[in-house]
């Protein structure tokens, strides 16, 4: 076996479309629903259809492209077809010897494969790929979401901040219920260091208050309740619940434990313009694919 990704992002999957070799993972790492492409960007070659969106956030409408889940969803789709994804989410952890990666389940040994070059894009689960070359703390991103139960309704998809703590705050149509619906639930994103997950002041709780105050702060307000003795508009406050805390780790200072690793860092925008010319092998798969229906 000459080559091996190992990873679930979509980096790790566009490489592997790339250079049309296997690609390993223990957890696959889909694009949130708020990661989009520029609005250029065109991915009508793997029959996705063009989608160019405005985003509102205050006094300003920003431009985006195609999420980018759409097009993680089809590279993963695409991949299995061809067999480069030999083990799906069956794999919990590996780790490298000898120019091998050895792959297991939570029962036994399931894999063992052979490389000449080993592509890494990070996976929390595997050992021996990599060392770290610097003693320095760990940072993650932590995805805070927020469940509006009163003052959901509103047009807004996100506000920035400048602050780590509840960087952007992104609102989508909430989960919770069957349909399209106005209601929109609220995710907060922030980077956070390894002492900071263990600190209330930065924990889920927080994130939601402050959440809440980011939002008073640019006057969004809960629905309305009347007005008071002088005619001016009341408001309930909003009422929110915690859904969940999602912590992705960010690996910095890497070190590959062989010359047959290559850590790759390469953006998704490069790896973008290469993907058009590495269609051939699955042409006659699209050609079944209806780009309306993506």
């Amino acid at each position: 076996m000459n080559k091996v990704v190992i990873g679930g992002t979509l980096s790790a999957l566009m490489t592997a479309f790339i250079e049309d070799c296997p690609v390993l993972f223990t957890e696959p790492i889909c694009p949130k629903r708020f990661d989009y492409f520029e609005k250029d960007t065109k991915l009508s070659f793997l029959k996705i259809p063009y989608d160019k969106q405005s985003l509102l956030t205050f006094g300003k409408k920003r431009s985006v492209g195609i999420q980018k889940m759409f097009l993680w969803e089809r590279l993963l789709f695409l991949l299995s077809l061809r067999g480069l994804v030999p083990l799906s989410n069956l794999c919990t952890s590996m780790r490298h010897v000898d120019n091998r990666v050895i792959c297991y389940n939570e029962y036994s040994k399931i894999l063992e494969l052979s490389f000449d070059k080993c592509l890494y894009f990070g996976d929390r689960n595997t050992s021996g790929f990599v060392t770290k070359t610097k003693l320095d703390t760990d940072t993650f991103l932590c995805y805070d979401y927020i469940a509006f139960n009163k003052g959901g309704k509103h047009e807004i998809d996100f506000i920035n901040t400048n602050d780590d703590f509840v960087n952007k705050i992104w609102f989508y149509s909430s989960d919770r219920i069957d349909g399209n619906t106005p209601v929109r639930d609220a995710c907060a994103v922030s980077k956070l260091t390894s002492e900071q997950l263990d600190d209330f002041d930065f924990s889920e709780t927080m994130a939601r208050f402050k959440t809440l105050k980011v939002m008073k702060d640019h006057g969004m307000k809960g629905p309305q309740n009347g007005y008071t003795p002088k005619g001016t508009p009341r408001h309930y406050n909003f009422r929110t619940t915690s859904i969940r805390r999602e912590i992705r780790g960010l690996e910095n200072h890497l070190r590959p434990s062989t010359d047959s690793i290559e850590i790759k860092e390469e953006s998704e925008e490069a790896l973008h313009r290469s993907l058009k010319g590495s269609v051939k092998p699955y042409s006659r798969i699209l050609g079944f694919l209806d780009e309306n229906a993506s």
